[in-house]
């Protein structure tokens, strides 16, 4: 049995189909996983992302701490909830993990990192916080909901108790703010528009069933997965850990090299680009019937490489993936799909975003 997140029991009498994910037990889907998916492309769907590991960093060295352990440069958040996307990097550039870090003063940064991932990022940070006194405090007195699709927020922002409700109203894209015990941003994993909440573990069940009664659906981890990779974000594990830098992972644009902020990996990845990237990771569209799957093998007439991710797209009605190849690899290529090689083109994520295609069929 795995750990349960506050909802667990929500999940469990709505007919959820319960799977271990990071070691916690989590609703896969509710039914039809292809209506959830759409319901989040056309309407609202919420998740519920309670295992996620939500952590406070309190002192005056906050700043400095996270301009030394992430690749993307925590000094150009000088707005209160601003937030930005960044890899923590070991020294030899591979991705300990992906995050969110949101500013709230000078004194508090708040992340968000990855369930699976979870224990051996709060060991990474606090060897590097105990040195400048910086207290790393992780929130698992909070759940966390997510709400996406393009009625989300107005459904969700009349759900929110005051001051909440004025203050999500005016978030921008990439803001978070803190309205007493909870915690509402602006971000999301399925390339639409929405809400993630942080709140009190006590109050998440009424807000959920609050959200239902609102005509947001309830949706698992399956249509979470179709969202984000038609959206073209990476799942770590998948498309980016340790063995791969996020210049290898179509994360260049989240590391900031320039400049005379030291971070830990910086010197790795300044040789790499020096030396030139040998692989990227990529778009994949399958041009014949079959679906992409993690782990198989795709040759190129650059060389081999391998799908790092992939599904069948509800929204697209075609099979899609990512894949890490040879930087040199372009045009088409073909896919070992039980033995038989099925061909596939090259192109640039998203595959989707607000709803619509953003690549050629």
């Amino acid at each position: 049995m795995g750990r349960r997140t506050p909802l667990h029991d929500l999940h469990v009498d709505a007919g959820a189909r319960m799977v271990d994910f990071g070691g916690w037990d989590m609703p896969v889907g509710y039914g039809s996983q292809i209506e959830e998916h759409h319901a989040v492309r056309r309407d609202a769907g919420m998740f519920d992302v309670s295992h996620m590991c939500t952590v406070d960093l309190r002192g005056a060295g906050v700043r400095p701490l996270l301009q030394r352990l992430l690749a993307n440069d925590v000094g150009r958040l000088t707005v209160p909830g601003k937030a930005l996307y960044s890899c923590m990097l070991r020294p030899d550039g591979g991705v300990i993990d992906d995050l969110i870090a949101c500013y709230l003063d000078e004194k508090w940064f708040r992340l968000v990192v990855n369930a699976g991932t979870a224990d051996k990022d709060l060991a990474w940070i606090k060897e590097y916080a105990k040195q400048i006194g910086v207290a790393v405090v992780p929130r698992r007195d909070l759940a966390m909901i997510a709400v996406q699709g393009p009625n989300a927020r107005p459904k969700a922002t009349a759900l929110l108790p005051e001051p909440a409700r004025a203050g999500a109203a005016k978030l921008g894209v990439f803001f978070g703010a803190a309205f007493d015990e909870w915690f509402v941003s602006r971000t999301g994993y399925t390339g639409e528009d929405g809400f993630e909440v942080a709140l009190p573990s006590e109050s998440a069940a009424q807000f959920w069933q609050a959200l239902a009664g609102a005509g947001v659906r309830p949706c698992g981890l399956g249509a979470r997965d179709t969202l984000r990779l038609e959206a073209g974000m990476n799942l770590y594990g998948n498309d980016m850990d340790e063995t791969v830098t996020p210049l290898e992972s179509g994360l260049a644009w989240t590391v900031v090299l320039d400049g005379n902020r030291d971070f830990v990996g910086k010197e790795a990845l300044t040789k790499q680009r020096a030396a030139g990237v040998a692989r990227k990771l990529t778009g994949l569209l399958l041009l014949e019937r079959g679906v992409l799957r993690q782990h198989q093998q795709a040759y190129s007439p650059a060389g081999e490489g391998e799908v790092t991710s992939g599904t069948f797209s509800p929204t697209l009605e075609r099979s899609i993936g990512l894949g890490r190849l040879p930087a040199a690899a372009e045009g088409t290529l073909e896919v070992d799909i039980r033995g038989k090689r099925v061909p596939a083109r090259l192109v640039r994520p998203p595959f989707v975003r607000n709803g619509k295609a953003k690549i050629d069929l």
